[in-house]
């Protein structure tokens, strides 16, 4: 009976992890510690600690300590201390959702919650789109994101993003459970199709790069397809983008006017890329990580040395963060850190990939397309380590582990 309840309650909690994004960063950390807490306390009682022995445990144990130190040398420790201690919170969660997938095998109840939040999610944002105003009435009414899709973020334009956060997994588990069957390309070109024309039409150009790729790499992947049921997916994504750019004065500013065109024309391409606001964030980035060269100036304290010396260093551009992983990581951790920190994480992510592959678990490779999108080089990104981005990192990396049983870190059955 008490096991029966615990099942509940993890599937209501796990189902109710997009929501909680959704809501805000507080709801969302609140049920991130729901979980991590309510699965520590069973594993706890079970009196098997076996799990600790895995690598994976032992790599964020180092790079757990590694953020501690991180915030001991940081220009002001106020700012790098709850983000570096609060990573603890990512690896509790790491271990809860291996414990649950393995604990539970009917993954149908919370993923098909998912499903009807991340399609409600598109078609809010295709309304958006026509309208001007998603279901609840917001909207970019006073274009301060250029009339770019918020859908129910309100205020923030990151829609994009989050799909991609989860729509990859998604994609993954109707694969994994042959809800595509054999011949019915149609059904997932329609889906696919849906998903990344909705990334397109918000705006996000980086993360729509992201989706593509991304997709690209789960579908050279995929054994379920033909290659020229590939070309064809792909092919088709851009015609239909081709198309939508003609006909929409917005998406053609985006996509052409401010990117494409001034890339490919000799005369404006070296203008574009001094001006463009990207690549001066990135000089930026580099600029710090030249004056620290070793350890960076602390997670989170990229904004206090910016700011405080904007004036005194020419190529410093005052904001929270560099806007590019690469140069976020050497700005704030250094060259150490930076190698400690990207190490660790491609070392997790490649890690399984031979493992994915030979079980064919396309939920797996699903997570894995996600997750690779996250270390391209040169597209722009938000914070790494920002609430958001991180949660919506580990919520995949947890997944990629836990969904298969030769990955997931509780290989020895666990008893209450």
């Amino acid at each position: 009976m008490t096991e029966k309840i615990n099942k509940y309650i993890y599937i209501f909690l796990v189902s109710l992890i997009p929501v909680s994004i959704i809501i805000g960063s507080a709801i969302s950390l609140i049920n991130i510690l729901l979980i991590s807490t309510t699965a520590i306390f069973l594993i706890i009682l079970s009196k098997k600690r076996y799990f600790f022995k895995n690598i994976e445990i032992l790599i964020f144990i180092i790079l757990f300590i590694y953020l501690l130190f991180n915030t001991y040398i940081s220009i002001d420790y106020n700012y790098s201390l709850t983000r570096n201690f609060g990573f603890l919170r990512f690896i509790l969660f790491f271990i809860a959702l291996n414990y649950f997938f393995y604990k539970i095998k009917d993954f149908d109840k919370f993923f098909t919650f998912w499903i009807i939040v991340i399609f409600t999610i598109i078609f809010d944002s295709y309304i958006e789109f026509i309208f001007g105003q998603n279901l609840l009435g917001f909207g970019d009414e006073k274009h301060v994101y250029i009339d770019r899709i918020v859908s129910f973020f309100k205020d923030e334009p990151i829609v994009g993003g989050f799909l991609n956060g989860f729509f990859f997994l998604i994609l993954g588990y109707l694969f994994k459970y042959n809800y595509f069957k054999k011949y019915n390309y149609l059904i997932c070109f329609i889906v696919v199709s849906l998903f990344l024309i909705c990334i397109f039409i918000t705006g996000e150009r980086s993360n729509t790069i992201k989706a593509v790729i991304g997709l690209s790499i789960f579908f050279i992947l995929n054994k379920e397809f033909k290659f020229k049921h590939k070309i064809f997916l792909m092919i088709s994504f851009f015609i239909i983008a081709f198309l939508l750019i003609s006909s929409s004065s917005y998406l053609k500013n985006r996509y052409i006017d401010n990117i494409i065109s001034p890339i490919l024309k000799a005369d404006t391409r070296e203008k574009f890329l001094e001006d463009n606001i990207y690549f001066k964030h990135y000089r930026s980035g580099y600029a710090v990580f030249k004056n620290y060269p070793i350890f960076g100036v602390g997670n989170k304290n990229y904004r206090i040395e910016t700011r405080n010396n904007q004036f005194t260093k020419e190529k410093y551009i005052p904001d929270t963060h560099p806007h590019q992983v690469y140069f976020e990581f050497l700005s704030e951790h250094g060259i150490i850190g930076t190698f400690i920190l990207l190490s660790s994480f491609l070392f997790l992510i490649f890690k399984n990939i031979k493992i994915c592959l030979i079980s064919k678990n396309y939920l797996q490779l699903g997570a894995f397309a996600f997750l690779i999108t996250n270390f391209l080089p040169i597209v722009p990104s938000g914070s790494f380590f920002s609430d958001f981005n991180i949660t919506i990192f580990f919520i995949n990396l947890s997944i990629y582990y836990a969904c298969n049983p030769n990955s997931n870190i509780f290989k020895e059955r666990l008893s209450y």
